[in-house]
């Protein structure tokens, strides 16, 4: 009795934490994909310098302004799936807390007869 409840808990544990896959991975991969959009934007504005004699910045401003906007779209991403995700687990390992406790409380009860 005892193995069986403890793998329907693991199987349970399984499907509620499933659901923090995508914010761990957003949380994780948007400052990458912010930083990527900042390298090309710097690329593109390095790329319009190429064959320009004289220089402005006018130039320069438009690509660079792209470049941090890519950037910030990045942390606006991350940063609120970064939060959520460790708000989540905190209560998920609370959840699971209980639910371990009153499982070895009801499996005691069952194997004193009930």
């Amino acid at each position: 009795m005892n193995e069986f409840a403890g793998q329907i808990l693991r199987e349970k544990k399984l499907d509620l934490e499933s659901g923090l896959t995508l914010l761990a991975t957003i949380g994780n991969s948007a400052p990458f994909i912010g930083l990527f959009g900042t390298v090309w934007g710097i690329m593109h504005a390095l790329q319009a310098l190429g064959g320009v004699e004289q220089i402005s910045m006018d130039m320069i401003a438009g690509p660079v302004a792209e470049a941090l906007v890519a950037t910030a779209v990045g942390l606006m991403a991350a940063i609120p799936a970064v939060i959520g995700y460790n708000f989540l687990l905190r209560k998920l390992r609370r959840l699971n807390a209980l639910i371990d406790g009153n499982a070895v409380r009801i499996v005691n009860h069952w194997g004193r007869g009930g």
